[in-house]
């Protein structure tokens, strides 16, 4: 029998991370978990794991944390940064100099559909520079392409109780939704796998694209209430986010993603059996979304 892999996992408590960890635990495997609040875990992970206290904006801490590693789950966290792209880079650059000082094997990072552009797709541009970094290590690191989550709709709660969902995306716009514990399953799978190696991308694209003007016919169904799908200017988009609280470069960042991906933009790693993930968003939003409206 042969010696059981180390792996480590990053924001374990996160809606894909918590699924990876369960994944491992399912699979036999020991997880070694990296937390800048290890106290945030519940006590029946907490008691099959190994915990790290880590704080991942902390270059010397992450390379200690990762010593001995095989394999390497690894998200971006939010940053304090004013600039969310230079801090996402900012945190790939910690990731990376782990994988290179600690010969990690493999690394499967959390990445974004419109990280493939490099530059002009807001905060992602710091997770296609984090990207490149990995892929700079010479190790083998897997980039997952991920899609629109089905979790962004929790911010959305007070206008879908007066029936209507906002966005700066075209109304007829379609792209990948996804469950992002389906994610988790994709990620805890290649984890587990030594059958690949080299740099790759795998896109993590849902089971269908939708419109927002779809979404918002599923949603009516789904949480029992009729919602209707609002356009809203970028300017009115970030008129809101000021409001909130948020810096202009905060602004930029956000905005910036759905302006990057709906111009000129067509996802590198295209819709097939491999990118494609079970939960559809009927499913989801009468179990997660309804409950909490």
């Amino acid at each position: 029998m042969g010696l059981r892999k180390k792996i480590i996992v990053t924001t374990p408590t996160g809606h894909v991370g918590s699924r990876v960890v369960q994944l491992l635990l399912q699979a036999g495997v020991r997880p070694t978990l990296l937390m800048r609040t290890p106290g945030k875990l519940d006590a029946a992970t907490r008691d099959r794991v190994d915990v790290v206290p880590c704080d991942q904006g902390d270059a010397d801490a992450v390379v200690r944390a990762t010593q001995g590693a095989d394999c390497l789950f690894w998200v971006d966290p939010p940053t304090p940064d004013d600039d969310p792209a230079a801090g996402y880079a900012r945190m790939g650059a910690n990731a990376a100099r782990a994988v290179r000082e600690n010969g990690i094997t493999r690394t499967v990072f959390l990445s974004s559909v419109g990280a493939e552009k490099r530059h002009g797709v807001g905060e992602i541009d710091g997770l296609a520079r984090t990207e490149e970094l990995l892929n700079e290590t010479g190790a083998s690191v897997l980039h997952l392409r991920c899609g629109y989550f089905f979790t962004n709709l929790f911010m959305e709660l007070d206008g879908l109780r007066r029936g209507v969902l906002r966005t700066p995306w075209p109304l007829d716009f379609a792209m990948p939704w996804l469950d992002p514990r389906d994610i988790g399953e994709v990620a805890a799978a290649r984890l587990l796998a030594d059958s690949w190696s080299g740099a790759g991308v795998q896109a993590v694209h849902g089971p269908e694209d939708l419109t927002f003007s779809r979404v918002a016919e599923i949603l009516s169904r789904a949480i029992g209430r009729e919602v209707r799908a609002e356009r809203i200017s970028d300017d009115d988009f970030r008129a809101s986010l000021r409001s909130a609280g948020l810096s202009s470069a905060q602004v930029e960042g956000i905005v910036g993603m759905s302006v990057g991906q709906r111009e000129n933009f067509v996802p590198e790693d295209e819709r097939s059996l491999i990118t494609t993930t079970p939960t559809t968003l009927a499913a989801w939003a009468h179990a997660h979304l309804r409950p909490a409206l």
